[in-house]
């Protein structure tokens, strides 16, 4: 079970970065971010599963804020750019 679940998520990693360097929006790409940040919060959790530390699961909270601040800034950044494409 296991490796299904580390398997699906190396697959959302993969889509997640070729959407991010494809674009063809800004748009497209903050959400590629969000997705990435979300497949680490993942990753995170899959990892305390799997080792039954919690510290894993402060890790993934952690990683949470950061994504959550870094998506409301590239947001902005591509707010004020106007969403161009490229």
């Amino acid at each position: 079970m296991n490796a299904l679940l580390i398997g699906l998520l190396a697959v959302a990693v993969v889509l997640a970065v070729i959407r991010l360097l494809r674009g063809p929006t800004d748009a497209d790409r903050v959400v590629a971010f969000d997705l990435l940040s979300a497949c680490g919060i993942a990753a995170c959790a899959l990892a305390a599963a799997i080792t039954g530390r919690v510290l894993y699961l402060d890790v993934a909270l952690g990683v949470a804020v950061v994504a959550f601040v870094g998506t409301l800034a590239w947001a902005r950044a591509v707010e004020k750019r106007g969403g161009r494409r490229g």
